[in-house]
């Protein structure tokens, strides 16, 4: 095992008899000194979500201070960079505002630095992505796509496992076993030139650079603020440093653990699959924002006054799944949707407040408090499209851009992805940049694009009555048929369209999308277990991840799609909210049938 090279002399300070002189500009110093230890420098160039590495910091106790102008960086003590979104897009931000050479002298100058992500990425001397592009030039190697012939998804997004290639302060909190989150389609690689960097790998299909560390240079290609409480402390161990004494004796316990631990093997390494909780948020009848469920996409009260069914409070909720060990949480803002007799309004923003300017929106105020209690990855859906209020226009890249400035991840796509699909169709299978997909992934990356498939099975006697793709029907259809394929709708499943589940995922992955939510309306609230068929074939037709949604009633459908199907994830809702199925009952049950799940300590 190579010796660490991460531990670095201890940075000079003042003396902390400075802090007992009796004298009162002493103590003013004393005050000023406390107040800059505790301060990190932030450089948010303005692309993705920057909440969820704020809200980390300030967890742990830290202020922030914003770059913005050159000279900050130079003058900060320690500078955080939270690279997100594409390679080129960042690049042509840092030069625009003369920020790459003070970067570069920062990083240069041994103070301490932290990228994450694409932060992390810009170090190396370019990437293939955005057409070819040199970065910063401090590590060698080209950043590359995952290749995709392994036949693995891509982007590599979820929770895999660290394998460490020496000690360190940054990683000594993380065990063999655990896992931290990921979300991207390129990677460096470790190759001889780089070794004095590289200080983790993860695998998938390859390994591929996990972590850097040289001196206080520090960089993560996962996401720490995303990663738990893990990653909280991972983050916690850039920014307190132990003393050289302590530090020593601890790298010296971790490289023993590490000599004498082998990297975890089957389930246990790699890549988790991912249980995400799904909180679908509308309004009631009195205006106020609740976490409903649907029976069939019906989320109102089969008996009485047919009020909208509450199953509680949206941040609360999504809380409450972070502490259970949820690996995602998304939110679903399904307002309009099921209103009788309302076809117009699932073409409206379906929070039902398209009146009001975009920064208005009642769910951003509910990602902005939720980001400030859940440290995994968020996603939010409905209205993801531009739309016209106050006498302003709003384009969907802006509305995207305001829900990641406010705390998402990833933004979901539906209704409009089936209109932009039938256009690729139409156009021979032609992309032109104009749709909400391609343009929100060219900006912050296709890891960033969900787009969610409400398909119903539809039946037929032959395959040969129809152009779309059929599989042999789980049971008879309603006459007898043998065959089903599955046709896409829009306005919450009330409008079906002429094109199927698979035509559609296919086209939205030629757009940019980078990951798939596959709903199934015919299962949707039935309790009996995903639609097997619908999953494993689309999740043939296409490279990207896709997430099984509907039906999941008990812990073993989860471990029933993973081990029956390609699908990367599972979601459910109800059955969670209804607290009839735990958590970690699910991933309790996956491991026992070793299916690799992230169990939270």
């Amino acid at each position: 095992m190579r010796q660490s090279q991460c531990l670095s002399q201890k940075a000079s300070s003042s003396s902390s008899s400075s802090c007992l002189a009796p004298s009162k500009p002493s103590r003013q110093r004393c005050v000023s000194a406390r107040a800059a230890a505790k301060e990190v420098t932030l450089l948010d160039y303005g692309a993705g979500n920057v909440r969820s590495v704020r809200n980390a910091i300030k967890k742990l106790g830290y202020s922030i201070k914003d770059v913005s102008k050159p000279s900050d960086i130079a003058a900060a003590d320690k500078l955080i960079f939270p690279g997100v979104g594409a390679f080129g897009q960042a690049m042509d931000v840092l030069q625009q505002k003369d920020y790459v050479q003070p970067l570069v002298d920062y990083i240069q100058s041994g103070k301490p630095f932290f990228g994450i992500c694409l932060g992390m990425q810009l170090l190396f001397e370019g990437s293939t992505e955005s057409g070819g592009r040199e970065g910063l030039g401090l590590i060698a190697g080209t950043v590359d796509h995952f290749d995709t012939s392994r036949g693995l998804p891509v982007p590599h997004i979820g929770w895999n496992t660290l394998d460490q290639l020496r000690a360190s302060d940054l990683l000594a909190s993380a065990a063999p076993s655990d896992r931290v989150y990921y979300v991207h389609s390129y990677r460096a690689m470790p190759q001889e030139a780089n070794v004095d960097w590289v200080l983790a790998t993860s695998y998938y299909g390859e390994d591929f650079v996990a972590a850097v560390c040289k001196g206080n240079a520090m960089a993560t290609q996962f996401h720490p603020e995303k990663s738990g409480t893990l990653g909280l402390n991972i983050l916690r161990g850039f920014l307190e440093p132990e003393s050289a004494e302590a530090r020593a004796a601890a790298a010296d316990a971790n490289a023993r653990q590490l000599a004498g631990l082998a990297a975890p093997e089957g389930p246990d390494r790699g890549l988790a699959k991912r249980v995400i909780a799904c909180l679908d948020v509308r309004s009631n009848d009195n205006g106020d924002l609740v976490v409903t469920k649907g029976d069939q996409y019906d989320v109102r009260e089969k008996e009485g006054e047919r009020d909208v069914r509450n199953l509680g409070k949206p941040v609360e909720l999504a809380a409450r799944y972070f502490d259970e060990g949820a690996d995602e949480v998304a939110f679903l803002n399904i307002t309009g949707y099921f209103d009788e007799g309302a076809d117009e309004v699932a073409f409206l923003n379906i929070t039902g407040f398209r009146d009001c300017p975009l920064e208005d929106l009642p769910m951003l105020g509910v990602l902005q408090a939720a980001s400030e209690r859940v440290f995994v990855p968020l996603t939010v859906g409905g209205g993801i499209r531009g739309f016209s209020a106050a006498g302003k226009d709003y384009p969907a890249l802006t509305v995207a851009a305001e829900y990641f400035r406010s705390g998402a991840d990833k933004v979901s796509i539906g209704s409009d992805a089936v209109l932009a699909a039938e256009e690729y169709y139409a156009a021979g299978c032609k992309t032109n940049g104009s749709t909400a997909i391609e343009q929100i992934s060219e900006v912050y990356g296709k890891q960033a694009v969900v787009v969610s498939i409400d398909p119903r099975r539809v039946y037929v006697k032959d395959p040969a009555e129809t152009k779309h793709t059929c599989v042999k029907a789980s049971e008879p259809g309603p006459e007898g048929e043998a065959w089903c394929w599955w046709q896409c709708t829009v306005k919450g499943g009330r409008e079906g369209r002429d094109i199927d589940a698979i035509q559609l995922a296919k086209a939205v992955e030629a757009m940019g999308a980078g990951e798939i939510m596959l709903n199934c309306i015919d299962n949707d609230g039935k309790g009996q277990g995903f639609d097997l068929a619908l999953v494993d074939a689309v999740s043939k037709a296409v490279t990207i991840p896709v997430i099984a949604s509907s039906g999941a009633g008990a812990p073993k459908h989860f471990t029933e799609v993973f081990q029956s199907t390609g699908a990367a994830a599972a979601l459910a809702a109800g059955i969670f909210h209804r607290e009839e199925v735990g958590i970690i009952e699910v991933k309790q049950h996956m491991a026992g049938n070793r299916v690799p799940a992230r169990i939270a300590a």
